[in-house]
């Protein structure tokens, strides 16, 4: 599932003018001159949407202490989405021509005098400068220092039943900077990070499924079990493994060698290597070769309370493992952030960045939208055009709450998959029968009822929606140009006539009642630690499984980098190379299967719960014919991994 262990932040909509602001950021384009004179320029969107008037509690004091990061904005921000664009775009005479990191920074990152002008600056303010790196400038200091610097009061605002603190006015930086600052995040003080899906097991506490099982969808029909839809129906798989899935999203003989993947989460488990090695010997998977699975860590975790540290364990363990099931020879390096907080997981992003560690990133994280800021949507674009002009694509989870109306009371879609810069990864609930054979798709979408007390029926059957494939159309991000022409006009035009970016762009498994199963050291009732495996999902299991199907396509272009890949996925859209996934995928009314869980998580001394679990039933999201906002353009079929060998001569 996609990460979630960290406690949500409270949910507020954006104003309807962030979509102009966000977008003109992501582009780079040139702040504008403060309305208080032309010696300051706007940094936009710096004031969040809920510090409102009527939710002013006052100025802060201004002895608290700030701490903030002003992000710059580089030698050319325009050119920089202009080159990222370029090399991205099939169609482009500049596809494929990519630059090395050291290139990258020397033509768009900031200059040394750049660098020197911000901390000159914000010193003379009296801030303290705490960290240099080629993205960002941190800073601390009190409130009337930083009110200096950026020329606007700090309030207290009412949001969400708490109090935080948040500019009264844009901020804004000095003209003579020449546009040195892309932005500044840390002037408002609300929680900005990540969340990981509760649905995830923290290693620290057993999970195991009760059975029984299908060995392969529709191999054991719970036959004493009501019928569901008019049918008997199946059992759930134990959990798929990597040569069913490898089958179902045509591998062929394709193993992801020379390629460099990289995962990025919060914190690292302490037994990976361990439960990595024994699952792959377990599941007839290629044992990992020596070097072949490494870490990148901070030097120290912070926040592990409050981002529940141990709750990510499984997070990577699902990861790295599901990557290694289908592309069993790309290296995996796994890049963990010091805190579930964004900017430790933009610091997390950029080394992969900075360094060049890999071409794919596979992250199943991330927030909704509603809780985003331009600021920090400013902060990741900057990260993933520095990626596409590197040759680097980033795969982003869409979301476990459908439409998130059921959690969060408004339709929306997730963030940073909201981005236009990387690729949404949806779900789907996936049937291989037997002989590793692809059956059919529905789009990820749960219905749950319960057995009756009596066996003889499903209470309130279909059941409430439970979980669903993340998506629906961007309030902030406008449409962008690979996805005219494919994406239906009534979804792009959803939040407004100009069109806004629509989420996901292609999908894989996700659905845990289909899921894949994963092995994991966790800790028993009686207190000792031990190796178990259970069967998982979620968009976080479909991020990781593109991202290896992505790995063994650049394999079958010669181990040349695929970049960001989102143009090229929308320009095979309609053909045969995907799967046209649908709810409705055979002539059955319906389609279920019953589940059966442990009371306890671990055993039967408390009892079983036998559930039925409805397929293709995602809140108010559909999967229909074509694109749709549940699985995008589908998923990968038989000749989608071949289909990058026939890429644009020379490119």
């Amino acid at each position: 599932m996609r990460s979630n262990r960290a406690a949500s932040r409270a949910s507020v909509s954006m104003a309807a003018t962030l979509p102009m602001i966000a977008g003109a950021l992501a582009l780079g384009i040139p702040a504008a001159h403060a309305a208080d004179g032309p010696a300051r320029d706007t940094l936009a969107g710096t004031r969040p949407a809920w510090a409102t008037a009527a939710a002013d509690r006052g100025a802060t004091v201004d002895g608290a202490q700030v701490r903030a990061r002003v992000y710059l904005a580089g030698r050319d921000a325009t050119g920089l989405a202009a080159y990222a664009k370029a090399v991205s775009d099939p169609g482009s005479a500049a596809y494929g021509k990519y630059l090395s990191a050291r290139q990258a920074q020397a033509r768009f990152g900031a200059t040394a005098a750049q660098v020197a002008a911000v901390k000159s600056w914000l010193t003379a303010a009296g801030l303290k400068v705490t960290a240099t790196t080629t993205h960002y400038v941190s800073v601390s200091g009190d409130v009337t220092a930083a009110e200096r610097a950026f020329g606007t009061q700090l309030h207290n605002y009412a949001k969400g039943g708490r109090t935080y603190r948040a500019p009264a006015k844009t901020a804004s930086a000095p003209a003579s900077l020449d546009g040195a600052v892309l932005t500044v995040t840390g002037l408002d003080n609300a929680p900005h990070k990540a969340a990981s899906k509760d649905q995830l097991p923290p290693p620290d506490a057993v999970f195991k499924n009760a059975g029984p099982f299908s060995s392969y969808y529709g191999s054991n029909v719970a036959r004493t079990l009501p019928s569901a839809y008019g049918a008997k129906i199946p059992y759930a798989v134990r959990g798929y493994t990597g040569k069913q899935l490898r089958a179902a999203y045509g591998a062929g003989k394709r193993t992801g060698k020379g390629v460099r993947i990289a995962i990025t989460d919060a914190y690292a488990s302490p037994t990976i290597a361990f439960d990595a090695a024994t699952y792959a010997k377990a599941h007839g998977d290629k044992a990992w070769k020596t070097g072949q699975l490494t870490q990148v860590l901070p030097a120290q975790y912070t926040r592990t309370e409050e981002c529940g540290a141990a709750g990510w364990y499984g997070e990577e363990t699902l990861d790295v493992e599901a990557v290694h099931a289908v592309a069993p020879d790309a290296s995996v390096t796994y890049v963990g952030g010091a805190s579930c907080y964004d900017d430790d997981l933009l610091d997390a992003l950029s080394k992969i960045v900075d360094r060049h560690l890999a071409d794919i990133v596979s992250n199943s994280w991330g927030d909704i939208e509603a809780n985003q800021t331009p600021d920090l949507a400013a902060a990741y674009d900057q990260v993933f055009q520095f990626g596409a002009v590197e040759g680097i694509g980033f795969y982003f989870s869409s979301g476990d709450d459908g439409d998130e109306v059921a959690a969060t009371g408004t339709k929306q879609v997730d963030t940073p998959a909201n981005s236009a810069w990387v690729t949404a990864v949806g779900g789907t609930s996936l049937a291989v029968g037997k002989g590793d054979k692809y059956l059919w798709e529905t789009g990820w979408g749960t219905e749950k009822a319960s057995l009756s007390d009596d066996g003889k029926s499903w209470t309130g059957f279909p059941g409430a929606f439970t979980s669903g494939a993340g998506g629906g159309t961007s309030r902030t991000v406008p449409a962008p140009y690979y996805q005219k022409g494919v994406v239906p006009k009534a979804l792009a035009t959803a939040n407004g006539k100009a069109g806004n970016r629509v989420v996901p762009d292609i999908a894989a498994i996700a659905d845990p009642n289909t899921g894949f199963r994963v092995g994991q050291t966790q800790t028993f009732p009686d207190g000792v630690e031990r190796y178990s495996e259970y069967r998982i999902g979620g968009t976080s299991l479909a991020a990781p499984v593109i991202a290896a199907v992505q790995a063994l396509a650049q394999e079958a272009r010669g181990g040349r980098a695929i970049g960001f890949a989102n143009p090229a996925i929308y320009a095979k859209a309609g053909s045969r190379v995907y799967h046209d996934v649908t709810d409705h995928p055979t002539r059955a009314s319906g389609l279920a299967v019953a589940r059966v869980d442990f009371a306890n998580g671990v055993d039967a001394s408390e009892g079983l719960l036998t559930s039925v679990r409805g397929l293709g039933k995602d809140s108010s999201l559909s999967a229909v014919k074509g694109y749709d906002d549940v699985t995008g353009v589908g998923t990968p079929a038989n000749g989608y991994v071949e289909s990058y060998r026939r890429s644009p001569a020379g490119h």
